[in-house]
């Protein structure tokens, strides 16, 4: 089944970007030195009227599928003898639910027991705001200010007739939330409820993996739309801004978009120095976007102008130790083997070793689907088996105190036969973006 939704998935990859070729042509046409006067006639918004809405085939995660995760996370409760998940907002009450909740000192959430139908906790002053969102209905439970929301949860699993044993926190639930349920109703305790979560958020399901494959396309799409437009005396500022736009312009909701130039490209996650950008400047970029809550994560590292032979040697080893750890990540591998390939690669040419700057002083790759960064990761000692319908990002990176940093990053999915790239890595130095 995961295969043929994937083989669908793959003809319509090469649709859309065939659907882009000749509208993205005339931009593409100009170097990575582009004049003044590209960037100046584009205006402040940018002129992408004529990007296509790549998000426009994307399908919703349906109603169907927020009751088969319920099922499948109530199945591990049982397996791991837990007698309830609790969940606060975030992205796993949107896993779950499909709720966009926010936090505050009030305690606002789900209750998933063992076994019987989740339940809704909320203040009572916020209950018909909480129910405009609700797609289906759902038993919700409310409190009044002077009232103690936690004994709330206990009530639930009471009418549920929950079997015993202690009740399952989500990672992000705050203390305070889970210290109150421990301490206002019947002695059940509590557990981490990772495994639960994880079991379930870490394996995407085929109409999870089509978002990510159209967030990651039109991330894609957006660097080859605004790359060109990139000129001499730019801040990174001005990159984000075009990106965010072109982003915008085909569906896509930004959620970041980084760009270094030059010495800068050497902190993996930034700098606060001013930065301009110069002819023969590294300029890296990370860049990502949401689509229906699913999002892309994107690396790639250019030079404006000619590359120098320093340059293209470090880009080079970067692109071996990225496709090392692509074929490293197979059904049944401890994650951490894939970490270790592509550190292989990089200490091989003398960088590091370990996580020794010059080389690589972050892990290789992480976990993404609702969050940017999911569990598990590909990392030194992260046992986790590689599995199909996970998705990571491949990310390794080489970082050169006071010179530059090239990082290129491409995310993949797991299927039985193996990793699959979601957008193919950049091909050269020379055509970073596969133009």
């Amino acid at each position: 089944m995961m295969s043929k939704a994937m083989q669908k998935r793959d003809f319509l990859k090469a649709s859309a970007l065939a659907m882009m070729a000749p509208i993205l042509a005339p931009v593409l046409s100009r170097s990575f030195a582009a004049p003044k006067s590209a960037w100046a006639q584009s205006g402040a918004k940018g002129d992408w009227g004529d990007l296509p809405d790549l998000a426009a085939r994307a399908r919703p995660i349906s109603a169907s599928d927020y009751a088969a995760r319920i099922n499948k996370a109530q199945k591990l409760m049982r397996d791991a003898e837990l007698s309830a998940l609790v969940l606060e907002p975030g992205s796993s009450l949107v896993y779950f639910t499909g709720l966009h909740l926010w936090r505050s000192e009030r305690f606002h959430g789900a209750v998933i027991p063992a076994d019987g139908d989740i339940a809704l906790i909320s203040p009572a002053f916020e209950e018909a705001s909480l129910r405009e969102k609700m797609a289906t209905d759902i038993d919700v439970r409310v409190w009044d200010e002077h009232e103690n929301p936690f004994q709330l949860v206990h009530g639930i699993l009471q009418d549920r007739k929950a079997p015993a044993g202690p009740i399952g926190i989500e990672a992000t639930v705050r203390h305070f939330i889970a210290d109150g349920i421990k301490g206002s109703g019947p002695e059940r305790g509590i557990a981490p409820a990772h495994s639960v979560v994880t079991g379930c958020r870490a394996i995407k399901s085929a109409a999870e993996i089509a978002l990510m494959q159209i967030a990651n396309e039109i991330t894609l799409a957006a660097y080859r739309a605004t790359v060109p437009r990139l000129e001499a005396g730019m801040q990174p500022a001005d990159f984000s801004r075009m990106m965010n736009e072109a982003t915008k312009a085909m569906g896509g909701t930004p959620l970041f978009s980084m760009a270094l130039f030059g010495p800068a490209s050497a902190f993996p996650h930034g700098s606060s120095a001013p930065q301009i950008l110069a002819d023969g400047d590294i300029v890296l970029m990370d860049c990502g976007c949401a689509v229906e809550g699913y999002q892309s994560d994107i690396s790639r590292t250019i030079v404006f102008g000619t590359p120098s032979k320093r340059q293209r040697q470090i880009w080079a080893i970067k692109k071996e130790a990225q496709l090392a750890a692509f074929a490293a990540a197979r059904p049944g591998v401890p994650c951490e083997k894939v970490d270790e390939a592509a550190r292989a690669i990089i200490e091989k040419h003398g960088f590091g070793p370990g996580y020794a700057v010059p080389g690589l002083p972050h892990r290789t790759g992480h976990g993404i689907g609702l969050d940017g960064h999911e569990s598990p990761n590909f990392v030194k000692g992260e046992s986790t088996l590689i599995a199909p319908g996970m998705c990571f990002s491949d990310e390794p990176g080489i970082y050169i105190p006071g010179e530059f940093g090239v990082r290129l990053e491409d995310c993949l999915w797991i299927g039985e036969d193996g990793p699959h790239w979601f957008t193919e890595p950049a091909a050269s130095i020379d055509n970073p973006l596969n133009l």
